[in-house]
Protein backbone atom coordinates (compact mmCIF):
# COMPACT_ATOMS: atom_id res chain seq x y z
CA UNK A 1 0.00 0.00 0.00
CA UNK A 2 2.63 2.27 1.14
CA UNK A 3 4.18 2.25 -3.24
CA UNK A 4 0.98 4.12 -3.62
CA UNK A 5 2.40 7.26 -1.52
CA UNK A 6 5.95 6.90 -2.29
CA UNK A 7 5.54 8.21 -5.66
CA UNK A 8 3.51 10.82 -4.95
CA UNK A 9 6.29 12.35 -2.84
CA UNK A 10 9.19 11.48 -5.88
CA UNK A 11 6.28 14.18 -7.85
CA UNK A 12 7.11 16.49 -5.09
CA UNK A 13 10.89 16.17 -5.02
CA UNK A 14 11.04 16.13 -8.89
CA UNK A 15 10.18 19.29 -11.14
CA UNK A 16 7.34 19.22 -13.39
CA UNK A 17 8.75 21.90 -16.03
CA UNK A 18 11.99 23.73 -16.55
CA UNK A 19 13.02 26.60 -14.74
CA UNK A 20 12.28 29.48 -12.46
CA UNK A 21 13.73 28.81 -8.78
CA UNK A 22 10.50 27.75 -7.02
CA UNK A 23 8.98 30.54 -4.30
CA UNK A 24 9.88 30.01 -0.75
CA UNK A 25 6.25 28.43 0.08
CA UNK A 26 6.66 25.96 -2.43
CA UNK A 27 9.61 24.74 -1.08
CA UNK A 28 8.15 24.79 2.37
CA UNK A 29 6.04 21.91 1.44
CA UNK A 30 8.34 19.81 -0.56
CA UNK A 31 10.80 19.70 2.92
CA UNK A 32 8.05 18.93 5.55
CA UNK A 33 8.13 15.34 5.18
CA UNK A 34 10.74 12.87 4.26
CA UNK A 35 10.13 9.90 2.47
CA UNK A 36 10.37 7.94 5.56
CA UNK A 37 8.55 10.15 7.72
CA UNK A 38 5.27 9.66 5.19
CA UNK A 39 5.49 5.80 5.77
CA UNK A 40 5.81 6.39 9.28
CA UNK A 41 2.66 8.34 9.27
CA UNK A 42 1.31 6.02 7.05
CA UNK A 43 1.93 3.21 9.88
CA UNK A 44 0.66 5.41 12.34
CA UNK A 45 -2.63 5.42 10.97
CA UNK A 46 -2.36 2.09 10.98
CA UNK A 47 -1.89 1.72 14.06
CA UNK A 48 -4.49 4.31 15.84
CA UNK A 49 -7.09 2.51 13.42
CA UNK A 50 -6.08 -0.50 14.93
CA UNK A 51 -6.25 0.73 18.14
CA UNK A 52 -9.57 2.37 18.09
CA UNK A 53 -10.84 -1.06 16.52
CA UNK A 54 -9.65 -3.07 19.42
CA UNK A 55 -12.14 -2.15 21.78
CA UNK A 56 -15.08 -3.53 20.37
CA UNK A 57 -13.81 -7.18 20.17
CA UNK A 58 -12.13 -7.38 23.57
CA UNK A 59 -15.18 -6.44 25.31
CA UNK A 60 -15.97 -10.32 25.87
CA UNK A 61 -13.11 -10.37 27.59
CA UNK A 62 -13.06 -7.24 29.79
CA UNK A 63 -15.92 -8.31 30.93
CA UNK A 64 -14.81 -11.58 32.45
CA UNK A 65 -11.77 -9.80 33.52
CA UNK A 66 -13.25 -7.28 35.27
CA UNK A 67 -16.74 -8.47 36.17
CA UNK A 68 -18.84 -5.90 34.15
CA UNK A 69 -21.82 -5.30 32.33
CA UNK A 70 -22.24 -4.97 28.59
CA UNK A 71 -22.84 -1.06 29.22
CA UNK A 72 -20.14 -0.86 31.38
CA UNK A 73 -17.69 -2.81 29.20
CA UNK A 74 -18.32 -0.35 26.22
CA UNK A 75 -17.36 2.81 28.39
CA UNK A 76 -14.38 2.21 27.33
CA UNK A 77 -14.57 3.13 23.71
CA UNK A 78 -16.18 5.90 25.25
CA UNK A 79 -13.09 6.97 27.36
CA UNK A 80 -11.47 6.33 24.20
CA UNK A 81 -13.24 8.85 21.89
CA UNK A 82 -13.59 11.44 25.18
CA UNK A 83 -9.72 11.41 25.02
CA UNK A 84 -9.31 11.88 21.36
CA UNK A 85 -11.67 14.39 21.41
CA UNK A 86 -9.39 16.42 24.41
CA UNK A 87 -6.09 15.17 22.48
CA UNK A 88 -7.59 17.03 19.34
CA UNK A 89 -8.49 19.97 21.43
CA UNK A 90 -5.57 20.37 23.63
CA UNK A 91 -2.71 19.42 20.41
CA UNK A 92 -4.05 22.12 18.46
CA UNK A 93 -3.84 24.73 21.28
CA UNK A 94 0.06 23.78 20.76
CA UNK A 95 0.01 23.89 17.29
CA UNK A 96 2.75 26.16 16.10
CA UNK A 97 3.86 26.79 19.64
CA UNK A 98 5.81 23.72 19.99
CA UNK A 99 8.02 21.69 17.04
CA UNK A 100 6.04 19.08 15.03
CA UNK A 101 8.61 16.63 16.18
CA UNK A 102 7.41 16.88 20.05
CA UNK A 103 3.55 17.43 19.36
CA UNK A 104 4.06 14.03 17.28
CA UNK A 105 6.39 12.45 19.65
CA UNK A 106 4.24 13.43 22.71
CA UNK A 107 1.34 11.95 21.21
CA UNK A 108 3.09 8.78 20.28
CA UNK A 109 4.06 8.01 23.78
CA UNK A 110 0.95 9.07 25.47
CA UNK A 111 -1.07 6.28 22.95
CA UNK A 112 1.98 3.52 23.21
CA UNK A 113 1.99 4.29 27.26
CA UNK A 114 -2.05 4.32 27.42
CA UNK A 115 -2.72 1.13 25.34
CA UNK A 116 0.14 -0.62 27.25
CA UNK A 117 -1.20 0.63 30.63
CA UNK A 118 -4.81 -0.24 29.65
CA UNK A 119 -3.73 -4.23 28.99
CA UNK A 120 -2.06 -4.46 32.23
CA UNK A 121 -4.24 -2.48 34.52
CA UNK A 122 -5.35 -4.21 37.64
CA UNK A 123 -8.62 -2.39 38.08
CA UNK A 124 -11.62 -1.12 35.49
CA UNK A 125 -11.56 2.72 36.84
CA UNK A 126 -7.78 2.62 35.96
CA UNK A 127 -8.44 0.77 32.45
CA UNK A 128 -10.72 3.58 31.89
CA UNK A 129 -7.91 6.41 32.90
CA UNK A 130 -5.70 4.67 30.62
CA UNK A 131 -7.85 4.17 27.62
CA UNK A 132 -8.50 8.06 27.98
CA UNK A 133 -4.87 8.96 28.28
CA UNK A 134 -4.58 6.29 25.22
CA UNK A 135 -7.26 8.11 23.46
CA UNK A 136 -5.54 11.79 24.14
CA UNK A 137 -2.46 10.84 22.01
CA UNK A 138 -4.84 8.93 19.46
CA UNK A 139 -6.47 12.56 19.44
CA UNK A 140 -3.31 13.74 18.64
CA UNK A 141 -2.00 11.98 16.41
CA UNK A 142 -5.29 12.21 14.34
CA UNK A 143 -5.15 15.84 14.37
CA UNK A 144 -1.51 16.63 14.02
CA UNK A 145 -0.75 14.46 10.60
CA UNK A 146 -4.10 15.34 9.34
CA UNK A 147 -3.13 19.09 9.72
CA UNK A 148 0.25 18.50 8.61
CA UNK A 149 -0.45 16.57 5.42
CA UNK A 150 -3.13 19.29 4.81
CA UNK A 151 -0.91 22.09 4.47
CA UNK A 152 2.54 20.00 4.10
CA UNK A 153 2.37 18.53 -0.13
CA UNK A 154 0.94 22.01 -2.05
CA UNK A 155 -1.93 20.56 -4.52
CA UNK A 156 -0.94 17.31 -3.63
CA UNK A 157 -2.54 17.64 -0.34
CA UNK A 158 -5.82 16.51 -0.87
CA UNK A 159 -4.22 12.95 -2.41
CA UNK A 160 -1.89 12.57 0.39
CA UNK A 161 -4.54 13.01 2.95
CA UNK A 162 -6.79 10.19 1.26
CA UNK A 163 -4.16 7.59 1.04
CA UNK A 164 -2.93 8.91 5.14
CA UNK A 165 -6.61 7.71 5.65
CA UNK A 166 -7.09 4.71 3.68
CA UNK A 167 -3.90 3.76 6.28
CA UNK A 168 -6.61 4.16 9.37
CA UNK A 169 -8.64 1.67 7.67
CA UNK A 170 -6.13 -0.82 7.02
CA UNK A 171 -5.61 -1.10 10.87
CA UNK A 172 -9.36 -0.82 11.56
CA UNK A 173 -9.56 -4.10 9.75
CA UNK A 174 -6.21 -5.74 11.05
CA UNK A 175 -7.09 -4.99 14.99
CA UNK A 176 -10.55 -7.53 14.88
CA UNK A 177 -9.06 -9.59 12.39
CA UNK A 178 -5.86 -10.15 14.99
CA UNK A 179 -8.21 -10.22 18.13
CA UNK A 180 -10.49 -12.70 16.29
CA UNK A 181 -7.32 -15.00 15.31
CA UNK A 182 -5.60 -14.50 19.24
CA UNK A 183 -9.21 -14.93 20.99
CA UNK A 184 -10.35 -11.90 22.75
CA UNK A 185 -8.98 -13.70 26.40
CA UNK A 186 -6.08 -12.67 24.57
CA UNK A 187 -6.36 -9.13 24.49
CA UNK A 188 -3.52 -7.83 26.57
CA UNK A 189 -0.47 -9.28 24.14
CA UNK A 190 -2.17 -7.37 21.06
CA UNK A 191 -2.93 -4.15 23.17
CA UNK A 192 0.84 -4.35 24.10
CA UNK A 193 2.19 -5.12 20.56
CA UNK A 194 0.64 -2.51 18.71
CA UNK A 195 2.10 -0.11 21.59
CA UNK A 196 5.20 -1.57 21.27
CA UNK A 197 4.98 -1.27 17.44
CA UNK A 198 4.58 2.59 18.24
CA UNK A 199 7.47 3.64 19.71
CA UNK A 200 10.15 2.72 16.46
CA UNK A 201 7.84 5.47 14.81
CA UNK A 202 9.63 7.85 17.18
CA UNK A 203 13.18 7.83 15.00
CA UNK A 204 11.06 8.54 11.79
CA UNK A 205 10.01 12.15 13.26
CA UNK A 206 13.56 13.65 12.55
CA UNK A 207 12.32 13.82 8.91
CA UNK A 208 9.51 16.14 9.74
CA UNK A 209 10.31 19.84 9.37
CA UNK A 210 10.19 20.66 12.95
CA UNK A 211 8.75 24.50 11.90
CA UNK A 212 4.94 24.83 12.18
CA UNK A 213 3.73 25.10 8.31
CA UNK A 214 1.06 27.66 8.03
CA UNK A 215 -2.80 26.99 9.08
CA UNK A 216 -4.69 28.04 5.99
CA UNK A 217 -3.44 31.13 4.64
CA UNK A 218 -2.40 32.70 7.63
CA UNK A 219 1.03 33.25 6.34
CA UNK A 220 1.75 34.32 2.80
CA UNK A 221 -0.75 37.10 2.50
CA UNK A 222 1.88 39.24 0.91
CA UNK A 223 2.00 36.67 -1.67
CA UNK A 224 -1.38 36.46 -2.36
CA UNK A 225 -2.92 37.20 -5.37
CA UNK A 226 -5.80 39.82 -6.34
CA UNK A 227 -8.17 36.74 -6.62
CA UNK A 228 -7.24 35.34 -3.16
CA UNK A 229 -7.80 38.54 -1.75
CA UNK A 230 -11.74 38.80 -3.69
CA UNK A 231 -11.96 35.12 -2.41
CA UNK A 232 -11.34 35.86 1.21
CA UNK A 233 -13.52 38.98 0.90
CA UNK A 234 -16.41 37.40 -0.25
CA UNK A 235 -16.02 34.22 2.58
CA UNK A 236 -16.12 37.45 5.10
CA UNK A 237 -19.34 39.18 3.28
CA UNK A 238 -21.16 35.39 3.59
CA UNK A 239 -19.67 35.15 7.20
CA UNK A 240 -16.91 32.60 8.37
CA UNK A 241 -19.37 31.21 10.99
CA UNK A 242 -22.03 30.00 8.78
CA UNK A 243 -19.13 28.59 6.72
CA UNK A 244 -17.48 26.78 9.64
CA UNK A 245 -21.30 25.92 10.71
CA UNK A 246 -21.43 24.05 7.49
CA UNK A 247 -18.86 22.12 7.55
CA UNK A 248 -19.07 20.87 10.78
CA UNK A 249 -22.77 19.74 9.75
CA UNK A 250 -21.26 17.90 6.99
CA UNK A 251 -18.62 16.11 8.67
CA UNK A 252 -21.03 15.51 11.60
CA UNK A 253 -23.48 13.87 9.44
CA UNK A 254 -20.96 11.51 7.30
CA UNK A 255 -19.78 10.41 10.24
CA UNK A 256 -23.16 10.12 11.78
CA UNK A 257 -23.96 8.19 8.35
CA UNK A 258 -20.46 5.76 8.47
CA UNK A 259 -21.04 4.66 11.80
CA UNK A 260 -24.52 4.33 11.52
CA UNK A 261 -23.73 2.21 8.15
CA UNK A 262 -21.51 0.29 10.44
CA UNK A 263 -23.39 -0.39 13.46
CA UNK A 264 -27.07 -1.35 11.86
CA UNK A 265 -26.64 -2.74 8.37
CA UNK A 266 -25.98 -6.45 9.95
CA UNK A 267 -29.07 -5.96 11.86
CA UNK A 268 -30.80 -3.90 8.56
CA UNK A 269 -29.70 -7.23 6.75
CA UNK A 270 -31.00 -9.89 8.89
CA UNK A 271 -34.35 -8.41 9.08
CA UNK A 272 -35.17 -8.37 5.04
CA UNK A 273 -33.67 -11.95 5.06
CA UNK A 274 -30.12 -12.58 5.40
CA UNK A 275 -28.37 -15.01 7.48
CA UNK A 276 -26.01 -13.92 10.29
CA UNK A 277 -22.62 -14.71 8.10
CA UNK A 278 -23.86 -12.68 5.08
CA UNK A 279 -24.67 -9.68 7.33
CA UNK A 280 -21.20 -9.82 8.99
CA UNK A 281 -19.74 -10.31 5.73
CA UNK A 282 -21.36 -7.56 3.85
CA UNK A 283 -20.10 -5.23 6.94
CA UNK A 284 -17.23 -5.91 6.60
CA UNK A 285 -17.28 -5.11 2.61
CA UNK A 286 -18.54 -1.69 3.49
CA UNK A 287 -15.58 -1.12 6.19
CA UNK A 288 -12.98 -2.15 3.44
CA UNK A 289 -14.34 -0.55 0.40
CA UNK A 290 -14.27 2.76 2.59
CA UNK A 291 -10.48 1.80 2.87
CA UNK A 292 -10.53 1.10 -1.06
CA UNK A 293 -11.97 4.12 -1.76
CA UNK A 294 -9.53 6.40 -0.71
CA UNK A 295 -6.74 4.74 -2.06
CA UNK A 296 -8.85 4.88 -5.25
CA UNK A 297 -9.58 8.71 -5.17
CA UNK A 298 -5.79 9.81 -4.34
CA UNK A 299 -5.06 10.26 -7.89
CA UNK A 300 -8.27 11.55 -8.63
CA UNK A 301 -7.44 14.32 -6.10
CA UNK A 302 -4.49 15.47 -8.08
CA UNK A 303 -6.65 16.32 -11.01
CA UNK A 304 -10.30 17.31 -9.71
CA UNK A 305 -10.80 20.35 -7.19
CA UNK A 306 -11.76 19.02 -3.34
CA UNK A 307 -15.12 20.41 -3.88
CA UNK A 308 -16.45 18.51 -7.11
CA UNK A 309 -15.39 15.37 -5.49
CA UNK A 310 -17.15 15.96 -2.37
CA UNK A 311 -20.32 16.47 -4.50
CA UNK A 312 -20.15 13.96 -6.53
CA UNK A 313 -19.42 11.69 -3.17
CA UNK A 314 -22.56 12.65 -1.69
CA UNK A 315 -24.40 12.47 -4.49
CA UNK A 316 -23.34 8.86 -5.06
CA UNK A 317 -23.45 7.90 -1.15
CA UNK A 318 -27.20 9.19 -1.58
CA UNK A 319 -28.24 7.31 -4.52
CA UNK A 320 -26.69 3.77 -2.65
CA UNK A 321 -28.46 4.33 0.42
CA UNK A 322 -31.49 4.65 -1.44
CA UNK A 323 -31.12 1.56 -3.61
CA UNK A 324 -30.23 -0.45 -0.07
CA UNK A 325 -33.78 0.11 0.47
CA UNK A 326 -34.48 -2.61 -2.05
CA UNK A 327 -33.52 -6.23 -0.14
CA UNK A 328 -31.89 -7.51 -3.02
CA UNK A 329 -29.25 -4.88 -3.96
CA UNK A 330 -28.83 -4.44 0.02
CA UNK A 331 -25.53 -5.64 0.69
CA UNK A 332 -24.30 -4.34 -2.80
CA UNK A 333 -26.01 -0.61 -2.37
CA UNK A 334 -24.07 -0.40 1.48
CA UNK A 335 -20.57 -1.43 -0.16
CA UNK A 336 -21.01 1.34 -2.72
CA UNK A 337 -21.93 4.19 -0.11
CA UNK A 338 -18.80 3.00 1.53
CA UNK A 339 -16.62 3.61 -1.48
CA UNK A 340 -18.34 6.70 -1.89
CA UNK A 341 -17.85 8.17 1.27
CA UNK A 342 -14.36 7.37 2.03
CA UNK A 343 -12.97 10.88 0.07
CA UNK A 344 -15.44 13.37 2.54
CA UNK A 345 -13.29 13.01 5.34
CA UNK A 346 -9.38 13.44 4.14
CA UNK A 347 -10.63 15.54 0.85
CA UNK A 348 -12.60 18.19 2.86
CA UNK A 349 -9.70 19.12 5.10
CA UNK A 350 -7.57 21.08 2.52
CA UNK A 351 -11.03 22.73 1.19
CA UNK A 352 -11.82 23.70 4.45
CA UNK A 353 -8.14 25.51 5.42
CA UNK A 354 -9.37 27.51 1.93
CA UNK A 355 -12.62 28.26 2.58
CA UNK A 356 -11.97 29.41 5.95
CA UNK A 357 -8.31 30.98 5.92
CA UNK A 358 -8.48 33.31 8.42
CA UNK A 359 -9.88 30.67 10.93
CA UNK A 360 -6.99 29.27 13.16
CA UNK A 361 -8.82 26.52 14.78
CA UNK A 362 -11.10 25.19 11.83
CA UNK A 363 -9.73 21.85 11.38
CA UNK A 364 -9.66 21.19 15.25
CA UNK A 365 -13.05 22.23 15.20
CA UNK A 366 -14.65 19.78 12.63
CA UNK A 367 -12.46 17.07 14.04
CA UNK A 368 -13.81 17.17 17.00
CA UNK A 369 -17.14 17.74 16.00
CA UNK A 370 -16.80 14.44 13.57
CA UNK A 371 -15.63 12.37 16.87
CA UNK A 372 -18.56 13.41 18.80
CA UNK A 373 -20.64 12.70 16.22
CA UNK A 374 -19.61 9.47 15.77
CA UNK A 375 -20.42 8.89 19.51
CA UNK A 376 -23.76 10.81 19.65
CA UNK A 377 -25.18 9.59 16.30
CA UNK A 378 -25.66 6.08 16.93
CA UNK A 379 -27.97 6.45 20.26
CA UNK A 380 -29.94 8.82 17.41
CA UNK A 381 -30.00 6.82 14.92
CA UNK A 382 -31.69 3.83 17.19
CA UNK A 383 -34.54 6.33 18.27
CA UNK A 384 -35.11 7.18 15.10
CA UNK A 385 -34.93 3.66 14.51
CA UNK A 386 -37.60 2.80 17.06
CA UNK A 387 -40.20 5.01 15.78
CA UNK A 388 -39.64 3.79 12.38
CA UNK A 389 -38.90 0.18 12.24
CA UNK A 390 -35.20 -1.54 11.39
CA UNK A 391 -36.39 -1.50 7.58
CA UNK A 392 -36.15 2.37 7.50
CA UNK A 393 -33.08 1.97 8.24
CA UNK A 394 -31.35 3.28 4.96
CA UNK A 395 -33.94 5.47 4.23
CA UNK A 396 -32.85 7.65 7.15
CA UNK A 397 -29.38 7.31 6.29
CA UNK A 398 -30.32 8.14 2.82
CA UNK A 399 -32.49 11.36 4.19
CA UNK A 400 -29.73 12.15 6.12
CA UNK A 401 -27.23 11.92 3.20
CA UNK A 402 -29.27 13.93 1.59
CA UNK A 403 -28.80 16.59 3.83
CA UNK A 404 -24.90 16.52 3.37
CA UNK A 405 -25.73 16.87 -0.44
CA UNK A 406 -27.29 19.99 0.04
CA UNK A 407 -24.88 21.18 2.41
CA UNK A 408 -21.97 20.56 0.18
CA UNK A 409 -24.13 22.64 -2.97
CA UNK A 410 -24.38 25.23 -0.11
CA UNK A 411 -20.98 25.40 0.39
CA UNK A 412 -19.38 25.28 -3.44
CA UNK A 413 -21.41 28.71 -3.88
CA UNK A 414 -20.43 30.15 -0.67
CA UNK A 415 -17.11 28.91 -0.43
CA UNK A 416 -16.73 31.13 -4.52
CA UNK A 417 -15.00 27.88 -5.79
CA UNK A 418 -14.68 29.63 -9.44
CA UNK A 419 -12.22 31.67 -7.46
CA UNK A 420 -10.35 29.74 -4.51
CA UNK A 421 -7.38 27.78 -5.99
CA UNK A 422 -8.43 23.69 -5.75
CA UNK A 423 -7.69 21.49 -2.87
CA UNK A 424 -4.99 23.27 -0.63
CA UNK A 425 -3.79 26.46 0.98
CA UNK A 426 -0.56 27.31 -1.56
CA UNK A 427 0.72 30.31 -3.72
CA UNK A 428 -0.69 29.99 -7.51
CA UNK A 429 0.74 27.92 -10.17
CA UNK A 430 4.05 29.86 -11.66
CA UNK A 431 3.15 31.47 -15.36
CA UNK A 432 5.43 28.34 -16.75
CA UNK A 433 3.64 25.70 -15.15
CA UNK A 434 0.53 24.45 -16.62
CA UNK A 435 -2.49 24.46 -14.13
CA UNK A 436 -4.61 20.87 -13.70
CA UNK A 437 -7.19 19.78 -15.28
CA UNK A 438 -9.89 20.98 -13.15
CA UNK A 439 -8.61 24.88 -12.91
CA UNK A 440 -8.27 24.55 -17.02
CA UNK A 441 -12.21 24.09 -17.20
CA UNK A 442 -13.23 25.62 -14.17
Amino acid sequence: MLAVTLPLVDSLEQPTSTPSPPPPQQLFNRQLFSRAAVAASCVGFVLIGALQALHGPSIPALRDTYGLSPSAAGVGLSAHFIGAVAGVLVFDRLFGRIGNRRLLGWSYLLMAGGAAGFALAPTWPLALALALLAGLGFGGIDYGLNQLFAVGFGRRSAAMLNILNAHFGIGAVLGPALIGLVGAAHYPAVFLGFAALTLPLLLCLAGVRDEAPPRGGDTGTSEATAEDTGAHHRVRARGLATILGAFVVLYVLHVGIESGVGGWEPTHLETVGYGATAAASATSAFWLMMTVGRFLVAPLALRWSAQAIIAVSCAGMTGCLLLAAIPAAAPYAYAGAGLFIAPIFPTGLPWLLRAAPRAHRAGALVMAASMVGGVAAPPALGKAIELAGVRAVPLILCAISAVCLITTGWLIRAAAPSVLPTSSPEIPTPPDEPAPAAERTS
